[in-house]
């Protein structure tokens, strides 16, 4: 199976209780699949300013932002492939361009700002345009390690409705390698997860049901915001007043 490299569509977040998630899941039954990942836990390392510009700029909710971050779906060495992901949002709409190097190569290009690596000529592109947001930012490097357990499910009848299940997500600003394992700050109450609803298009009559059904409204939440406001924040205003 090819990996797709580009994504355009909308991202709509919900909070779910351990009951509503039951349920959602049962009524998904009949309409989705598990996709090729299934359930596994997820490892991403955020990249970032000094003064985290990437971030702060998000938390104000503008009609533009976006971020970068390395990604992997389990424990990597260095020969390891990794996802290097440029992921934008405009006027709600979500564009995510991503490709796929090493670890070494994208750790020596992203955070130790060495040259961009040759690339697949269908990646070419994608590269270019990463490279540059590195030279636009220009002190780029890691700042957060954010892991969690995804569930994800794929629509059985073959369009590009997606379905997630998050939790168990946690943060961390040191040991900032993908190589190290999941430990961190958790940044949910137990029992909760974020689900997000995944389209290019329209969220399907069925789903739309059990929403309602179960009282279940679309929120904000982000992974990285979320760990900027009650970690990084705190500290950074506690250092400032010192």
């Amino acid at each position: 199976m090819g990996i797709q490299t580009t994504f355009r569509r909308y991202e709509i977040k919900y909070m779910v209780t351990a009951e509503q998630r039951e349920a959602i899941v049962r009524a998904m039954e009949p309409h989705m699949k598990s996709d090729q990942y299934g359930r596994t836990i997820i490892r991403n390392l955020y990249f970032d300013t000094d003064s985290y510009r990437l971030v702060r700029n998000s938390i104000e909710k503008p009609v533009y932002k976006e971020k970068l971050r390395i990604r992997s779906y389990r424990q990597t060495e260095e020969n390891d492939s990794v996802f290097v992901e440029l992921k934008k949002k405009y006027d709600s709409v979500v564009y995510k361009r991503r490709i796929v190097l090493p670890q070494k190569d994208a750790d020596r290009w992203l955070a130790k700002g060495g040259k961009m690596p040759a690339l697949p000529r269908q990646d070419a592109q994608i590269g270019r345009e990463i490279a540059c947001f590195l030279a636009f930012y220009q002190s780029l490097h890691p700042v957060v390690f954010l892991s969690y357990r995804r569930e994800a499910f794929l629509s059985a009848d073959g369009s590009d409705f997606r379905v997630t299940f998050d939790d168990d997500i946690l943060a961390r600003q040191e040991m900032l390698s993908l190589g190290v394992g999941p430990y961190g700050d958790a940044l949910l109450n137990g029992g909760m997860s974020v689900m997000e609803l995944k389209t290019s298009g329209g969220i399907p009559l069925w789903m739309n049901r059990i929403l309602t059904k179960e009282r279940v409204f679309p929120c904000s939440f982000s992974k990285y915001g979320t760990a900027y406001r009650t970690m990084i924040y705190k500290e950074r205003r506690s250092a400032r007043y010192a």
